[in-house]
């Protein structure tokens, strides 16, 4: 038989001295990143990126790119969002090719329109390249799909978590209906509040439920639950983020479908790969 090697040659402009790329690192996996995302990995000077960029996915740019840690968790930010957009301009005007990695999709709850609105303000030039987000990694990993004929309609992401310590507050009736699928990001935190608001607006307690750990990753963790007993699951499963929470009928899929997830050897081991993260000064 005959082998195919594929190319990605992409027809595409070089990254250029000065120019930011923000790049979709996607939920973890290596393997879920777009040949697009990789060319521009590989020509970066400067590789600034999130919590949730896998170690494998930085292992594939240039020994010598500069990286800086930028992440963020509830109350524990590595820099502000300012100064992240303040490290952007001053990486640019060095001349430098800076690749700006987000978990995900840079435009789904990545915060990468506002980060695109400051390089615009400051004249810095940009493209964007999209990831897989959380939730259709963690929905083809975990074996449901966000729609289906028989079972969801339609699908709708939620943020679970507020802009600072502001009230979650969300279109509940609108999210409690039958044949839909609600994808909550960053939610445990509000946990016991999804799953009372719900309820009220009249989704049954036995209403399916899945949590994702670290989805599409070795370390992937996926417990079925229902609505009644979100809270008590995460408790005692010792859930930690990033878990996705996806409440919906496209759950009860997840025996019938679900995938085997990649083995670990296509990983780089977290013990044995160690990057360099520069202290950073503004």
């Amino acid at each position: 038989m005959t082998s195919h090697r594929v190319s990605y040659d992409l027809d595409e402009a070089l990254l250029a001295p000065g120019e930011v790329a923000i790049i979709g690192a996607g939920p973890g996996d290596p393997g879920l990143l777009s040949l697009r995302a990789l060319a521009l990995i590989e020509q970066a000077d400067c590789l600034v990126f999130d919590r949730l960029v896998s170690k494998e996915v930085l292992a594939l740019a240039n020994p010598a790119a500069r990286h800086f840690y930028v992440g963020k968790a509830s109350r524990c930010h590595a820099l502000t969002q300012e100064q992240t957009n303040a490290l952007l301009v001053r990486l640019a005007g060095e001349g430098k090719r800076v690749v700006r990695l987000k978990g995900g999709d840079p435009y789904i709850f990545g915060r990468g329109g506002e980060e695109a609105e400051v390089l615009v303000e400051h004249g810095v030039p940009f493209r964007v390249v999209p990831g897989i987000t959380s939730a259709q990694g963690c929905a083809a990993y975990g074996g449901f799909p966000m729609t289906h004929r028989d079972h969801a309609q339609s699908v709708t992401f939620v943020t679970g978590h507020c802009k600072g310590d502001g009230e979650l507050a969300l279109n509940w009736q609108a999210l409690a209906v039958p044949h839909h699928t609600v994808v909550f990001y960053m939610g445990l935190a509000n946990a016991e509040l999804i799953s009372q608001k719900l309820q009220s607006c009249g989704l049954p307690a036995d209403h399916p439920v899945a949590l994702v750990e670290r989805g599409t990753t070795p370390e992937q963790r996926q417990v079925i639950t229902c609505l009644g007993e979100l809270v008590e699951t995460i408790d005692e499963q010792g859930l930690r983020p990033p878990t996705l929470i996806v409440v919906g009928e496209v759950v009860r899929l997840a025996d019938v479908l679900a995938q085997p997830l990649p083995e670990e050897a296509v990983f780089v081991s977290g013990e044995t790969l160690e990057l360099a993260e520069e202290r950073i000064v503004l």
